[in-house]
């Protein structure tokens, strides 16, 4: 009690007042201005560097951008723009060339000129990436000179100097990020090649390479480690990159641009014979997955004209009209738009609020695609015809919705038989399995915590989604229990508030009986219930692969490098020692006791969170996995089988 008294006692005066200069505020709170200090937030970093050398191509001064990933995973971002200015800035008294690395807020991009359009809507990039790094060097050549600075964890070490002559212009920067602000500060090639052929599609004309020369990769394929890149067809190609995997329903991509003012906006879209829609969305390259006034413009305008374009070929009657989701059903759209003063929520950017270029967009889509159905009416009547289908099948499936509800009395609030609920209501606390077989499942209701945990029994192989419409869902006997139970809808009538569970996690045994229910089940949630996953609530478990006993002595691992550790340590100073091992060979054979201890207890459990990094990589997977044709399939699994460490045969 006297440490509270203490506490209240003490005087608040300026004291308190905390003010942090410089880039101090950057590493003290990094994820005010990276997002987080994960795999995210390192990788964003490469990102911010990258965009700088975009604004010049943006500008009309760059055109070839090199990223390599280096030994101890130091970042090399090299542009042949302009180069960043050196000489001495007015305010400061300082070299441009420092005060874009020290101070935040700084640069070329707040209407003195430098750039028309820019992505660096905030001006902070380049200082919080060097803020946030052990150490950074940068290189400008400009005006036949080498400039050179350097900096670590912020603070110059290096003043400007000149190091060299130079017939070319252009940006060097080098960088390790700082381990004491990151979690890992390992990169990842993969991650970062996805994000720069992204810029080469959005930027027509624009080389990107980007190379993988650390000494632990040199072993793997070219494909895997180095990749040069320029798509002169822009957005145009980057929609038939990502429809590669299916078939489309026209051969050409439609793509429609207009300008006004300042202002442009260019959007490609093309029809497939798939059921779910892909709109990816950019503004001054930046990638914004929460949509905003961009996308909406394009919605609704598509809307209108497929309506409008429906009562004039006498498809549709006065009165009768297709909705938003029938227009967009098998459709893959880019949209990308340019602008001087783009308003963004938060610096990462996920969302466009600039109210005017709804009204660009939807002008571009709705005159230029009006004038593109009456020129192509084959096509035009092929999306049509798409979006009728997609219409009655939405009909068909509130139809089944509704019977479903009156046939298990689902009004009266009653739960599938195969549920076994938990006692506690408020859905954060609340967590629920999806147990494979009435064995399993019944190991699972004994041994669980009642109070929280809810299990839900499935069995046998549950419908592929892939390649069903909405209306077969609901009257699926597999999938229709897991919709009711968990209550929050599927498909355009989702709402994430009425979820009755915040932990969603699928149980299956670790073999490929198991792998293919949990890919049917991540099918299903990201194709119907996709902010489940985007919001971090599904889960798989990870059931133990081995019992290692001596004696009464007993102990599990998950893998063989664990099996084999655990083993060493039960021998300890005795290596002639027997250790049992046995494999498990399903989630059924568990009893209830080894259930809780090995997969269900949250305080010795391992669960793996299903996150989304990607929306657009994650369905060219499930479309190459779970589709109809089979070629890609097994050039997939060819592919990838590499990567398989543990295989029953």
């Amino acid at each position: 009690m006297s440490d509270i008294n203490e506490k209240i006692t003490q005087e608040y005066d300026a004291s308190q007042i905390q003010v942090l200069e410089g880039l101090e505020a950057v590493r003290k709170r990094p994820g005010m201005y990276i997002g987080s200090t994960s795999s995210s937030g390192l990788h964003h970093l490469v990102y911010e560097i990258v965009d700088n050398a975009i604004d010049e191509a943006l500008a009309g001064y760059c055109r070839h951008i090199t990223v390599s990933i280096e030994e101890g995973d130091i970042i090399c971002v090299s542009d042949d723009g302009r180069g960043i200015p050196v000489d001495i800035q007015e305010q400061t008294g300082l070299p441009a060339l420092e005060v874009v690395y020290t101070v935040l807020h700084a640069g070329g991009k707040f209407g003195g000129g430098g750039y028309k359009v820019s992505g660096g809507l905030h001006g902070v990039g380049a200082s919080v990436v060097n803020a946030l790094s052990e150490w950074l060097e940068v290189e400008v050549h400009r005006d036949g000179k080498i400039y050179q600075m350097k900096f670590s964890r912020g603070h110059k070490t290096q003043d400007m100097k000149i190091i060299g002559t130079t017939e070319r212009t252009g940006t060097t920067v080098r960088f390790r990020p700082d381990p004491e602000m990151f979690e890992d500060t390992v990169y990842d090639f993969e991650t970062l090649h996805v994000r720069m052929r992204e810029q080469a599609f959005l930027n027509a004309g624009l080389h990107i390479t980007i190379s993988d020369n650390r000494a632990a990769g040199a072993e793997k394929p070219e494909a895997e480690r180095f990749d040069s890149m320029c798509f002169e067809g822009g957005i145009r190609e980057f929609v038939t990159f990502i429809n590669r995997n299916k078939a489309p329903l026209h051969p050409d991509v439609i793509y429609v641009s207009g300008v006004r003012e300042d202002s442009e906006a260019e959007c490609a879209l093309q029809y497939t014979d798939s059921y779910s829609e892909i709109i990816v969305s950019f503004a001054n390259n930046i990638h914004t997955p929460e949509g905003g006034m961009h996308e909406t413009g394009f919605k609704t305008a598509l809307t209108r004209v497929l309506n409008a374009y429906g009562k004039r070929v006498g498809v549709l009657k006065e009165g009768d009209s297709l909705s938003g989701e029938d227009c967009r059903e098998g459709m893959t759209a880019i949209i990308s738009v340019k602008l001087t003063e783009p308003q963004f929520e938060g610096q990462t950017k996920s969302k466009l609020g600039n109210s005017e270029m709804r009204a660009l967009v939807d002008g571009i889509v709705q005159d230029k695609l009006t004038e593109f159905f009456e020129e192509n009416p084959a096509v035009g009547r092929a999306i049509l015809d798409k979006a009728l289908t997609a219409s009655r099948a939405r009909e068909a499936a509130r139809k089944a919705r509704e019977s479903v509800r009156r046939k298990t009395g689902l009004e009266s609030g009653q739960m599938p038989d195969k549920l076994q609920d938990c006692n506690e209501r408020d859905p954060s606390l609340c967590e629920i399995y999806i147990v494979e077989g009435d064995s399993a499942a019944g190991s699972a209701i004994q041994g669980r915590d009642s109070r929280f945990q809810a299990i839900l029994a499935m069995w046998g192989k549950m419908l592929n989604v892939e390649k069903a419409r909405a209306d077969k869902i609901y009257g699926n006997d597999k999938l229709y229990p897991l919709i009711v139970a968990l209550g929050a809808g599927i498909g355009d009538e989702f709402n994430l508030e009425k979820l009755r569970y915040h932990k969603i996690i699928i149980m299956a045994d670790a073999d490929v009986d198991g792998s293919h229910i949990r890919t049917l089940l991540l099918t299903f949630f990201f194709r119907y219930m996709r902010p489940l996953i985007e919001n971090g609530y599904v889960y798989s478990a990870v059931p133990p692969l081995y019992k290692l006993s001596r004696g009464k002595q007993q102990r599990v691992a998950y893998s063989d490098e664990e099996r084999d550790a655990v083993s060493a340590e039960m021998r300890g100073d005795n290596p002639n020692v027997k250790i049992d091992i046995s494999r498990f060979k399903g989630l059924g054979e568990m009893d209830p006791h080894e259930l809780w201890e090995t997969t269900m207890d949250p305080e010795k459990r391992s669960l793996r969170r299903i996150t989304l990094d990607d929306a657009v990589a994650a369905d060219s997977v499930f479309t190459i996995l779970m589709g109809e044709e089979v070629e890609p399939r097994r050039e997939w699994i060819e592919q990838n089988a590499k990567y398989v460490v543990n295989l029953d045969i």
